[in-house]
Formats: C-alpha cells, sequence, structure tokens
C-alpha cells in the first residue's frame, strides 16, 4: 500500500529533482500509446529513468483519479523515458548531455528527441507542482499575479481560457519571460518554452497538461471542468520557489 510522505520529505524531494535550477540557467487520440501498448520488450537502458512520484497516485483525487495518475506516470511517461533513451543510443550527440541541455538546443535534433524529451521534462516538472496539501502563493508571487492580470482569480480565469484554447494536445504554462515577466504561455504536442525555438521562452514556473490521457478517465471531453479543478492540487509552495528562482 502506498504511504504519504511528510510534508518535509515531499520539499526535500522537490529540490532534488533536475527541473529547477538547473533548467532555469538556460533562458535569462492519446489514451494508449503505441509507443507501449503493444512492446513486451523490456525498456532500453539509458541516461534516463522514470522519477517516482513525491505522493500516493491516491493522493491528488479530489482532482485526477488514481487511475489516471497510473496510466500518466507509469506508462506514458515511462514510454517518453523510453523513447528519449532509444534516440540517445542512435545519436552520439545527445550521449552525455542533461535533459536541460538537450531541451535548451531541441532545434538541433530528431523529432523524436523533441516529443520525447519534451515529454520526460515537461512530465518530471509537472508531478512536483502538484500536492495533496493546501497552499498558497507566497506574499511576492501573489502581489505579481495581482499587478500582471488583476486578482489570482482574474489570471486562474485567463490560465484556464488558454489551457481550453489550446488546439489538439499540448500544455499551458505561466512562466518568467525573458524580460522577468509573468506571462501565459501555451505550446503544442511536448513542447515547452525552454526550448530554443519556442515561440514565446520564458522559466516554466506552473503547467498543466492538456493531452486528454492527463483527464479523460473523470472529466470525458471536458477539458474545461478539469482545468478549473486542476487549482486543488496546485503545489503553490513549489512555483513560489520557481518564481523566486527565476526573478534571482
Amino acid at each position: 500500500m502506498e504511504k504519504a510522505i511528510t510534508k518535509r520529505a515531499f520539499l526535500g524531494y522537490l529540490g532534488a529533482l533536475p527541473v529547477g535550477l538547473a533548467a532555469l540557467k538556460y533562458i535569462k487520440g492519446d489514451l494508449i500509446s503505441p509507443a507501449y501498448a503493444t512492446a513486451d520488450a523490456p525498456p532500453p537502458a539509458g541516461p534516463f529513468t522514470l522519477p517516482d512520484l513525491p505522493y500516493a497516485k491516491t493522493a491528488l483525487e479530489k482532482a485526477i483519479d488514481a487511475q489516471t495518475m497510473t496510466l500518466h506516470h507509469d506508462k506514458h511517461h515511462q514510454a517518453y523515458v523510453d523513447n528519449l533513451n532509444k534516440e540517445v543510443a542512435k545519436d552520439k550527440n545527445l550521449q552525455g548531455k542533461t535533459i536541460e541541455e538537450i531541451i535548451a538546443n531541441i532545434s538541433k535534433y530528431s523529432p523524436a528527441t523533441r516529443n520525447n524529451g519534451g515529454g520526460h521534462w515537461n512530465h518530471s516538472f509537472f508531478w512536483t507542482i502538484m500536492t495533496p496539501e493546501k497552499t498558497a502563493p507566497s506574499t511576492e508571487l501573489d502581489a505579481d499575479i495581482t499587478k500582471t492580470f488583476g486578482s489570482i482569480e482574474e489570471f486562474k480565469k485567463k490560465f484556464e481560457e488558454a489551457g481550453t484554447k489550446q488546439f489538439g494536445s499540448g500544455w499551458v504554462w505561466l512562466i518568467v519571460n525573458k524580460s522577468g515577466k509573468l506571462e501565459i504561455a501555451s505550446t503544442p504536442n511536448q513542447d515547452n518554452p525552454l526550448m530554443n525555438d519556442a515561440k514565446v521562452k520564458g522559466a516554466p514556473i506552473l503547467g498543466n497538461d492538456v493531452w486528454e490521457h492527463a483527464y479523460y478517465l473523470r472529466y470525458f471531453n471536458k477539458r474545461a471542468d478539469y482545468l478549473k479543478s486542476w487549482w486543488q492540487v496546485v503545489n503553490w509552495e513549489r512555483v513560489s520557489e520557481l518564481y523566486a528562482q527565476a526573478k534571482a
């Protein structure tokens, strides 16, 4: 049986993940994936591995059901890791590089590297910005959101609208852009604002996955309902840490 972890252990886990400061320095239907649906062979060995979740798969039930968490983490994210390792094995230019280095120069690499490298980074980030605990933005982040968007509620509304309007699969982000300002951005597929050819570049501090596999089992085709419910599990403490790092 999975056990909940303490707040201290949870925050310690977040700080250890490679999607914080290391990533920030580089700026200043899909329910069943063909990648794993019929695969019986063991996953390839490689430099990248699937990170553990920092909470039980049942922990986010207020917004995300356990079955979705299991499929999303154990199947979809694992498939991105496995396929990224395959690309690394084929391309010597990828060998020895961190995921942040790959993402920061993604235009140099294959479409498969883009899709799977982006998928690995995005999901590793995504797990850390959710929590079963009730949290709130820092005073500084709260003030900047209010200054930029009018209020927290107005920000949430605009974020949900951007996620709803993202055509097909993709992500919606809150970033600190290259001018140091907060900005909402959306990206297609597994792209993100850290990519060197992103239309809107910046340091992600919050992001939500709007691929159907992230919500369809509970919300069916009602993406807007998922986006609205998701605020219940946002880890504002982690988001505030990322904001402070991006502004430093």
